[in-house]
């Protein structure tokens, strides 16, 4: 995760600037020709071409909803309800899908909209109604995202009539790298793919598909936390609705262009609050296990592992939205139009800018944005080691639960403000390094070894909050706000 800084260079003011040799000029040539606007005509014809190619994709769906409704005959279902649920999606998808047809603006904008929604509801279908078998669960799960995928991803993002794409940059404005190039998705794809496939296989655990569970560090630990009041609590499987989530963070991974920071708003910001706010609430969930259950779950412990690094990774595209909001909205643009449809900026400052990196398939363009400050790689050490330290120097009863809880959290906020631009939450660790030296005081269970424990610890985690790390990339008006 260090930064190359091979081509990141600052360009000075276009007054200075000095003559462009070749390469620059085809640079600038590219660019001219990428910002032009095409003739009503050149527009028209792209459009129609682009309907007539999308069509195979809602044929496809079409046979999907027809697998659905002879899938209602061919597997053993044992739930009516969930029967009936697949044969009217079945039904629904194979009409929507000859909507989706139409050459009319409005039935092209909702009905592959809608069809997704109902691939959506495939996912939540098996969970509902607590399927029996896992031959449909495992039918409905593929067919659900099949036809989001045949819906709004194969034949591109359906848009409202007379929207139209507005031409732009691809980089934000001041930023040295693109968030939303795909080398940046390409990460958090495969990552929500590990949290999907691990939340299935617990999934298929609580609808008793498979009878046993083993956990290779704790035991009987995962079964313990499947099969806890915590979980029976909730009216679908726990596990099951983490999997959708990981699913829909999957999908929208692949939605929208190279530059969805500013052509789609609404879904970065989704996306965003998908990954990061819920992301913290499902991290935060899974570490309370040993305080409300008392056992820890190693699949448990990955998904959240994954869902951690997918946060750190999320937030530069979340910043670059809400900054582009913003100037957005000090143009005078409608905020609400823009949120939805997506723009560009028309006024752009009379400053220095910052020469872009290319958007290069390769493993360090997947993780511009992150780097691995030694205070913060240190803080996240102590946080393990603080949920590991009653293991090994006898606490019990509260003191044991304070430090599984805030070693979890300190390693949380270690990770997240390893991304540039959450560099500033490193200072919620000074709180949480406050209260694990006076937790030993107000709680009873600590021993002596482990209360100097927590004292040492604590004023380390503060200690190494306070310096701020490299910072590898340029972000515009935001740097400001990245101390």
């Amino acid at each position: 995760m260090t930064p190359d800084h091979t081509q990141h260079t600052v360009q000075t003011p276009s007054a200075q600037q000095p003559a462009p040799t070749s390469g620059d000029k085809a640079e600038q040539l590219h660019d001219h020709k990428a910002m032009q606007m095409p003739d009503d005509k050149t527009a028209t014809s792209g459009a129609l071409m682009e309907h007539q190619t999308a069509q195979w994709a809602h044929f496809a769906n079409m046979t999907l909803g027809l697998w659905l409704i002879t899938g209602v005959f061919a597997l053993e279902y044992r739930s009516t309800a969930l029967q009936a649920s697949d044969a009217a999606s079945g039904a629904l998808v194979i009409i929507l899908s000859i909507l989706s047809l139409s050459h009319r603006p409005w039935l092209k904008l909702w009905a592959p909209w809608t069809t997704a929604l109902v691939g959506l509801w495939l996912l939540f279908a098996p969970l509902v109604f607590w399927s029996p078998t896992s031959a449909v669960y495992a039918n409905d799960t593929l067919v659900g995202a099949l036809v989001v995928v045949f819906a709004i991803l194969a034949p591109g993002m359906p848009m409202a009539p007379g929207m139209s794409m507005e031409p732009g940059p691809d980089v934000p404005l001041g930023w040295s790298y693109n968030p939303s190039s795909w080398p940046q998705r390409a990460p958090i794809i495969a990552l929500a793919l590990v949290g999907f496939f691990l939340s299935r296989q617990m999934t298929s655990f609580q609808l008793q598909h498979i009878a046993s569970f083993t956990d290779p560090f704790f035991g009987d630990g995962t079964v313990r936390v499947l099969t806890s009041d915590v979980s029976r609590a909730f009216p679908i499987p726990d596990a099951g609705l983490g999997a959708v989530a990981y699913m829909i963070e999957f999908l929208m991974g692949f939605m929208g262009d190279k530059a969805r920071w500013r052509t789609m708003p609404w879904m970065v910001t989704f996306f965003g609050i998908l990954v990061v706010p819920l992301g913290v609430v499902s991290i935060t969930l899974i570490v309370l296990q040993p305080l409300a259950v008392g056992a820890w779950c190693t699949p448990c412990l990955i998904a959240a592992a994954a869902m951690l690094v997918m946060i750190a990774l999320t937030l530069d595209e979340v910043v670059a939205t809400l900054q582009f909001l913003v100037q957005a909205r000090r143009e005078g643009q409608p905020l609400w139009q823009i949120f939805w449809q997506g723009g560009t900026l028309h006024e752009t400052p009379e400053a220095a800018a910052v020469t872009v990196r290319l958007d290069l398939v390769s493993p360090a363009a997947m993780v511009w944005g992150v780097l691995l400050p030694w205070n913060l790689l240190v803080s996240a050490a102590l946080g393990l080691w603080l949920m590991l330290a009653p293991f090994a120097l006898g606490s019990t009863g509260t003191a044991t639960h304070s430090d599984h809880l805030v070693g979890a959290l300190i390693v949380t906020v270690a990770i997240i403000a390893l991304a540039d631009v959450g560099r500033a939450v490193r200072f919620v660790n000074v709180l949480f390094g406050a209260w694990v030296i006076v937790a030993p005081w107000l709680l009873g269970g600590a021993t002596a070894s482990a209360t100097w424990n927590d004292m040492i610890a604590g004023a380390l985690v503060i200690l190494l909050s306070f310096p701020r790390g490299t910072v590898g990339e340029r972000y515009g008006s935001f740097e400001r706000f990245i101390r």
